[in-house]
């Protein structure tokens, strides 16, 4: 399992959270990027992907698709901006439609339509720390406002995808060993 580093605190409007892998940074950056393997962690837990499309390009998009527990469809999209392998990915991330579509959040009408995300990934031996920075991007100082009162539940959600991508990638690395 990974360890959680950072404390999910705010630098101007940013939130930011690591995690520390037992994994090679190329698993981690295929994990990040490849549909089949996205969508084995992906999302906050209790959710399941039934669509996962990705187009990995400056300008692509990657469109997914989740049934929370209680059998709600949210739908979601990262358009890509940066893309340097293995290294970091940019992105804008937005709820969306099943076609892609930027709507509003449907548990927060006052969520930024867009946020920023910067995935880092570093390796050091044989480990790999996963440093992701997120901030609202084009946002109202209400949405501003929303979204800096949402840290707890922002470490909470990003600590639970986070765990996810922990098990898929002890999953993976077992399957590898067999």
């Amino acid at each position: 399992m990974g360890r959680l580093q950072g404390d999910g605190g705010a630098v101007n409007d940013e939130f930011t959270i690591s995690r520390v892998y037992d994994a090679p940074r190329e698993r981690v950056w295929q994990a990040w990027t490849e549909p089949e393997r996205l969508k084995r962690w992906w999302g906050p837990k209790g959710f399941t992907i039934h669509t996962c499309k990705v187009d990995l390009r400056p300008g692509g998009v990657f469109l997914y698709g989740m049934h929370a527990p209680d059998g709600t469809d949210v739908w979601g999209r990262f358009v890509y901006r940066e893309i340097v392998k293995p290294e970091r990915l940019v992105f804008i991330v937005s709820f969306s439609d099943p076609k892609g579509g930027v709507t509003r959040n449907p548990w927060n009408a006052d969520w930024p339509l867009e946020t920023l995300s910067t995935v880092l990934f570093a390796e050091h031996g044989a480990e790999t720390t996963v440093t992701i920075q997120w901030r609202p991007q084009n946002a109202t100082d209400s949405e501003r406002k929303t979204f800096a009162e949402g840290r707890d539940s922002m470490q909470q959600g990003w600590t639970g995808t986070l765990d996810q991508l922990a098990a898929h990638l002890s999953i993976s690395r077992l399957a590898k060993r067999l």
